[in-house]
């Protein structure tokens, strides 16, 4: 019996990397910060991408990890590997936060960063809408195309409830709706060698 080994080949489909969008990894990819990941896309152009790790939460909080910021009871996640000595954020406050770029309907990336912290100290920034980022992914002109070709991440879209707010299991939440081959995916386990 000859078995079909595509099974773990993505398929070709019509979503192409785009602001807004989010990368799913394929299930062996070994990575430290992108294995078994959802990355948000905010920035997609012809000199690169930029994006956030959505599902490797820290168990700090904002102020744990920058003496000058408000009591906020937000997570920290990490948000990838470049520039970890940096905090990012997104948010759901729109223009409300002055320089603010908009990711897609009402999601929203940075802004002015001093508005931000007072809009926590004086309690008008509730802390469910903003979440915090040490570091970020980015690629090259080039180098995700590169990773497309190569199997190593599928490109979807999920609302943005999600993106706020993800449960342990939206790497596998995502993938199981993505139809049976991706489903599979979702229940392969991390080391086959132990299964």
């Amino acid at each position: 019996m000859e078995l079909d080994f595509n099974i773990f080949k993505i398929e070709y489909n019509k979503v192409a990397p785009q602001k807004g969008r989010v990368l799913v990894s394929e299930p062996f990819l070994q990575d430290t910060y992108f294995k078994r990941s959802i990355v948000l896309i905010t920035e997609y152009t012809k000199e690169g991408c930029v994006g956030f790790v959505l599902n490797k939460t820290l168990d700090v909080k904002v102020n744990d990890v920058m003496n000058d910021f408000p009591v906020c009871t937000s997570t920290v996640s990490i948000g990838g590997p470049v520039s970890t000595n940096t905090m990012h954020y997104i948010h759901t406050l729109g223009k409300y936060i002055p320089n603010s770029v908009q990711v897609f309907e009402n999601l929203f990336w940075g802004g002015d960063f001093e508005f931000l912290k007072n809009g926590i100290q004086n309690g008008q920034i509730p802390p469910d809408q903003v979440r915090f980022f040490l570091g970020y992914s980015g690629w090259q002109a080039g180098q995700l195309e590169k990773e497309l070709e190569q199997n190593s991440w599928f490109i979807t879209e999920i609302p943005s409830a999600q993106i706020m707010n993800p449960t342990n299991d939206v790497w596998k939440d995502t993938l199981s709706q993505l139809g049976e081959k991706y489903k599979i995916w979702s229940n392969f386990p991390e080391n086959p060698s132990q299964n």
